[in-house]
């Protein structure tokens, strides 16, 4: 009893010292353990006793609130955590005067001595607590990772004054049970404070990586605080509720943690509960969704965890409440961007979640579902003015439609849903395909896959067009979804659309430089091409001997071969798709991964075929196989060789060859000069010759399989076939091919093989130049004898042109014939066959040269101009095997190729050119600028053949880009073929921009001399064949004279694209050449403006100037490029690197403008002396350049108010005057009526006066006065200004500094023009 006395005193002496010093001054840690220990007896007459001592000594029980809130809110950590102990102690105690301890300043003192406790490291009492903290990184830090700190209390200072965690779980503890003695409803600010706290304490604990008493139990005292909370002893329940949630959103809404998982946990477990029992907490917590999906962010993951969140409250409500939510998403789709872009994502887990969606389980109606005015909002917001709502939006939808084809039921509805928007569906696909983002267009291609699963119909013909082109994106993700999307219609549909189309567009990826797309195309075409051969083959050797008597061969064909087999091996054929055929098959066969099951289902295939026609009795001559059957035979043969019968192949063999040689079966020269007149004859030779040639490549193939006998016997054929020089052009090679093969495959050894090859070559050489040199003697002899007879007799001239021209047939066949053995054999002897064909290509020139040499005076090109084209295409390949006779030759195929008038010729000359370049790069690179003379050339089949042909040199570096080739690269830019200008487009805007980034900005200035054909300019000194050549490729208006527009519309779009590929820096770069190279040039006099092509680049660079490729924006850069691919950009160092070249751009158009301006004063003043019509457009250019670069022209019109008077006049002048010439050009002033003469002189002034008023104003709008007639400080929308004294004062007594510096304030509109 003594002790307890003693401690009683000390408390009470140590108050009344305490408070006689300092009421704020905080209660000694001593004093506060007396106190806790004292308070730990729960004695109720010990604590009768303090409290009834305290009046003794003249204090009362309100005096211990002020020093133990001191001690809570200055303390050290420890001792404000035992002065909240003892504080919450107190109002516990038994007989405590709460009503009087109890105070909501120092229960504000008490939550704020909690969280301070939250924001220090924790540390164990008793040999130190070991605790895990994860410390944030901070800016010049280091990263570190989660270090175990184990420290004892004698290791931390006083200031730090460490604590034992156990005492806060203690503090909070006390904290629950004082909630169940004091209610807050009186006190609502102390209610708010505390459920903010306590809905901190998780996320604060986390931070400091607190592990007293475990998380779980920290979280779980938290429960039960807000728990005791939301009862209504504290207030309004709906009030509370509502506070309590809005406390807990930025838990709910933050990353993965266990804070948010207590936030979630609780909102389930208590306040759903509550809600039941309670209307106030039910609309607070069906409000809680709408508040989360309003404060979510923009950024993918938060979105995310938004959603996630939102749908775990959602699945919880009743269904009415989720579909009155569902209605008030629909309603966000209309709203701002954030809620439109949560709201898609919303729609998507709505549709995926909720039952009823379609009322496909009930017996409601589609058009009344809730899920269908979800489906229309997601339908809408595809449209979305936002790329990344319609990504999302078209990426959901293609989900959407995932998730319902699982289920028949929902399948069938979604079907008739959307059936009835089929067209407006294809109408959005089209458009969204071709979208100028790219993750729009990878979205859009993804719901096309789906739709293609989910309707049983055709595809759209556009929409397959657009997924074609989509192969082609320069984007890697673009190209694989349009891959995707293509091959999921082409195994959905078989019709002939689908497989031209999808032949079209994946084979031709095999050359992709993305090899994992070379592997997926190799995957499609054996799973969908060969696999789908393979089934139909094996498949129809079974059904061939089918009666369908009634049905046409056709179509009984057709009904062998399901799946539309016939028509895809038919454009297999096609010549755009059989070198990538190729290219896959030889990338197949070397992988190991053909079958040789397609092998002999395409025998199969053969074999039906021919079946079926001898069925119904028809002449065989007239039969072909299946188009394509033996061209994919020829191809895989070549890696399954075993899997070909060759009781097969010496079958047709000889069924192909009979015909032909037994003469029923004439080839195409024969049945042309015999005047054939059966079409399906002459139809079937050319299947019959192309089949000829695959079957060859198939024998040489299998040749390794072959009897030796059969070899020998087939060997020798074949060399009879070709001596007799009779065969179509496309047999030959395949003849010379396949005897090389089975020579080299038949012999001992190399050498041998060698040696057998060249005896038969120089056997064909023989014959083959005896057959030219006595054609070359029958012309020489007929051109002799003609010259005696005029006029020539008609009886025995017409048999000896019916020899010649037998003979003719014979004697092409055999050059082409010469140049397929040099191609196989490049060693040959070939001193005969040179000057035979100098002699046919050199045939009736004149020179002096060529009168001494033997030939024909008559010119072989006039009588006989398919041997003149066949003999340049065979001296070209013996130019190849032959490195000296290139060298004297190429120089005549430059000569012959600017000269010639024969399309083919010229088209055959570009190409050997092409080879020339390849192999003899240093003879041909002087030509080069001969050649591009080609990209101007009158037929469109030679333009497109350079421009293929030199786009690949330029790509392998044969040649550089460098003098005139890239200008004359433009004009394919503006050609008039569609198909040119889309390969240059793509050449310029993807392969140019990333193998020459700069080549633009340097050229451009020169482009537009170049197409304007001006050579006016004192600094540009061209020779005249340059400038020959230079007008050739111009696009001037003395070539499209009486159509000046037509021809400046195609400059500017040449140079917009050329705009396009620049980098910001390059387009300020370029603004400034154009002023300083051309419009200082024309105000200096150094280009002659009084000329007409001078005039011409004058204008287009005004209308350069005006364009608004040429403006800086914030979406230009490589940023943005680097960015599209991705639905949103998150990357902070990316936005500061942005920020920082925003500003630096901003600088330099300022200093750009500044010494801009002065030169459009100079020049316009030159061009209003002159009189020029130009000063129109100097004067449109300068108005949109006042309007684009305000900003900075601000700053140079302040300091010369003159100038901005002169240009404001300047401008409502031409205003003025444009706005009387469009009245005047009006069809009720053009009316020449004498009655209405009066009223239209009084309409003209009055629209004179409109017009003059209109100028004004635009004029004004454009330039604004900046230092004249300065507006009111009340009408100016700017911030408030404070004035040195304290309180209000009036707008007269703000000093004049201040006035000044808002009168010449900078306008902070934006630069861009809306």
């Amino acid at each position: 009893m003594e002790e307890e006395d003693a401690t009683i005193s000390r408390i009470i002496t140590d108050l009344e010292e305490t408070l006689n010093q300092n009421p704020t001054t905080p209660i000694s840690h001593s004093t506060l353990q007396d106190l806790q220990s004292l308070l730990n007896t729960n004695d109720p007459d010990l604590i009768f006793r303090f409290f009834d001592q305290l009046p003794s000594k003249g204090l009362s029980v309100s005096s211990l609130i002020h020093p133990i809130s001191s001690a809570m809110d200055g303390g050290p950590t420890n001792l404000s955590l035992l002065a909240s102990k003892v504080y919450l102690s107190l109002l516990l105690s038994p007989n405590s005067p709460v009503f009087t301890l109890f105070t909501p300043m120092a229960f504000l003192s008490l939550l704020r001595s909690i969280r301070r406790a939250l924001k220090r490291p924790q540390h164990g009492a008793n040999g130190g607590t070991r605790l895990t903290v994860t410390r944030k990184r901070k800016r010049g830090e280091k990263a570190r990772g989660s270090k175990d700190i184990t420290r004892s209390l004698n290791e931390f200072n006083e200031e730090e004054s460490e604590y034992d965690g156990r005492t806060l779980l203690i503090v909070l503890e006390k904290l629950e049970s004082v909630m169940g003695l004091i209610y807050l409803n009186r006190f609502p600010d102390s209610l708010k404070s505390l459920i903010q706290m306590v809905a901190e304490i998780p996320v604060l604990s986390l931070e400091m990586g607190a592990s007293f008493g475990g998380y779980s139990g920290l979280t779980d005292l938290c429960s039960r605080i807000l728990s005791r909370l939301l009862r209504s002893e504290h207030g309004d329940m709906a009030s509370t509720a509502a506070e309590v949630l809005k406390s807990l959103t930025p838990l709910i809404l933050m990353g993965k943690s266990q804070a948010r998982t207590f936030a979630l946990g609780f909102l389930r477990g208590k306040m759903m509960g509550l809600a039941k029992e309670s209307d106030g907490v039910k609309k607070a917590v069906m409000n809680l969704p709408k508040y989360l999906a309003n404060k979510a962010q923009e950024k993918a993951e938060p979105r995310g965890l938004a959603v996630e969140a939102i749908m775990e409250i959602v699945k919880a409500m009743e269904f009415k409440d989720q579909v009155g939510f569902a209605e008030y998403t629909v309603k966000m789709c209309q709203g701002k961007p954030n809620l439109r872009l949560i709201a898609v994502d919303l729609i998507l887990m709505l549709m995926m979640s909720l039952r009823d969606r379609l009322c496909v389980d009930s017996d409601g109606k589609v058009e009344d579902s809730w899920g269908l005015s979800c489906l229309e909002a997601l339908i809408q917001r595809c449209s979305d003015s936002s790329a990344a709502i319609r990504a999302r939006a078209l990426s959901n939808l293609a989900q959407l439609v995932g998730e319902f084809m699982s289920n028949e039921k929902n399948r069938e509805v979604l079907k008739k849903v959307m059936g009835f928007r089929e067209g407006e569906m294809n109408t959005l696909l089209r458009i969204r395909c071709m979208d100028e983002k790219a993750a729009v267009r990878k979205a859009a291609l993804m719901l096309v896959t789906k739709f293609t699963g989910l309707f049983g119909g055709s595809v759209d013909g556009v929409v397959l067009k657009t997924l074609g082109i989509s192969c082609s994106d320069p984007l890697v993700s673009i190209r694989k979804a349009a891959i995707s999307a293509i091959s999921e219609a082409f195994r959905t549909f078989s019709d002939e659309s689908v497989t031209a189309e999808w032949l079209h567009s994946v084979p031709c990826l095999i050359t992709d430089n993305e090899t994992s797309i070379q592997e997926e195309c190799e995957k499609l075409f054996l799973e969908l091409v060969l696999d789908r051969v393979s089934r139909a083959g094996s498949s129809g050797s079974t059904l061939h001997d089918s009666n369908v008597k009634e049905k046409s061969i056709e179509k009984e064909i057709k009904l062998l071969f399901p799946e539309g087999v016939l028509g895809l091996l038919k454009e297999i054929c096609n010549g755009e798709v059989t070198p990538w055929v190729k290219k896959i098959c030889t990338s197949l066969g070397k992988k190991k991964r053909l079958k040789p099951k397609i092998a002999i289902a395409l025998q199969n295939v053969i074999r039906s075929s021919e079946s079926i026609w001898l069925k119904h009795s028809m002449a065989i001559e007239k039969w072909t196989a299946p188009a394509g059957a033996w061209f994919l035979l020829s191809e895989v043969s070549a890696y399954l060789p075993k899997a070909v019968d060759w009781e097969f192949l010496h079958h047709h063999w000889q069924l192909l060859d009979k015909y032909e040689a037994g003469g029923d079966f004439k080839s195409p020269l024969a049945s042309r000069d015999e005047q054939e007149d059966e079409e399906g004859i002459v139809s079937s030779s050319v299947s019959w010759a192309g089949d000829r040639v695959c079957l060859l490549q198939t024998i040489s193939n299998v040749s390794v399989e072959l009897p030796p006998e059969a070899a020998a016997d087939l060997a020798h054929n074949l060399l009879k076939r070709i001596e007799g020089f009779n065969m179509h052009t496309t047999e030959v090679n395949a003849h010379v091919k396949a005897l090389r093969t089975l020579c080299r495959q038949k012999a001992l050894n190399a050498t041998e093989a060698d040696m057998l090859v060249l005896k038969w070559v120089h056997q064909l050489l023989s014959k083959a130049s005896q057959i030219l040199e006595k054609f070359i003697s029958e012309i020489s002899e007929a051109n002799k004898d003609s010259s005696f007879f005029t006029p020539p007799r008609s009886g025995r001239e017409g048999k000896k042109a019916m020899a010649v021209s037998r003979s003719l047939s014979e004697v092409v066949t055999a050059v082409y014939t010469i140049g397929s053995v040099v191609i196989v054999c490049p060693t040959a002897d070939m001193s005969s066959i040179v000057p035979l064909l100098y002699t046919i290509i050199t045939s009736g020139n004149s020179g002096p040269n060529l009168n001494k040499l033997p030939g024909p005076s008559v010119s072989i090109k006039q009588i006989a101009p398919s041997l003149y084209i066949q003999a340049w295409l065979t001296l070209g390949k013996l130019c190849l095997a032959d490195g000296k006779l290139a060298k004297s030759y190429i120089p005549l195929f430059v000569q012959e190729l600017e000269k010639s008038d024969c399309v083919a010729l010229r088209n055959n000359i570009v190409v050997m050119m092409a080879d020339f370049c390849v192999r003899y790069t240093a003879l041909v690179d002087c030509y080069i600028a001969k050649i591009t003379m080609c990209l101007r050339d009158s037929c469109e089949l030679v333009r497109r053949q350079t421009f293929i042909l030199l786009s690949r040199l330029l790509q392998r570096d044969y040649v550089k880009w460098r003098g005139v080739l890239f200008l004359r690269f433009l004009l394919s830019l503006v050609d008039e073929s569609e198909k040119i200008r889309q390969l240059a487009d793509y050449l310029f805007g993807n392969i140019l921009k990333a193998k020459a980034p700069l080549l633009a900005y340097n050229s451009f200035v020169e482009a537009i001399f170049v197409l304007n054909d001006c050579h006016v300019h004192n600094g540009l000194n061209d020779s005249r064949g340059l400038q020959t050549e230079h007008r050739l490729f111009s696009i001037s208006i003395t070539l499209f004279r009486g159509n000046d527009e037509k021809s400046r519309s195609k400059r500017m779009h040449i140079y917009v694209s050329l705009l396009k590929q620049m980098a910001p820096e390059h387009l300020l770069a370029t603004f400034a050449k154009l002023c300083a190279e051309i419009l200082a040039a024309a105000s200096d006099g150094m280009l002659n403006i009084e000329d007409a092509t001078g005039q011409s680049v004058l204008q287009d660079a005004f209308q350069i100037l005006a364009c608004k490729e040429i403006r800086i924006t914030a979406t230009r850069g490589s940023a943005s490029d680097a960015g599209e691919i991705e639905e949103e950009a998150g990357d902070a160092g990316a936005s500061s690197a942005a920020a920082k070249g925003r500003a630096i751009t901003q600088a330099v158009r300022k200093g750009l403008i500044q010494n801009t301006i002065p030169i459009f004063i100079e020049l316009k003043r030159l061009l209003e002396s002159k009189n020029s019509p130009l000063s129109g457009s100097l004067m449109e250019c300068l108005r949109i350049l006042l309007k684009d670069y305000k900003n900075e022209i601000d700053d140079i019109l302040v300091a010369d108010r003159q100038l901005q008077k002169e240009l404001t006049y300047d401008m409502q002048k031409y205003e003025s005057a444009k706005a009387a010439a469009a009245v005047a050009t009006s069809p009720a002033l053009s009316k020449g009526h004498s009655s209405l003469a009066k009223n239209l002189q009084t309409d003209s002034r009055m629209a004179s006066a409109m017009a003059n008023a209109a100028a004004a104003a635009t004029a004004r709008s454009v330039l604004k006065e900046v230092n004249t007639q300065t507006p009111p400080l009340s009408a100016m929308s700017v911030p408030k200004l404070k004035t040195a004294q304290r309180g209000t004062a009036a707008r007269n007594d703000r000093p004049l500094h201040v006035l000044e510096s808002l009168r010449s304030r900078k306008s902070f509109d934006s630069d861009e023009e809306n």
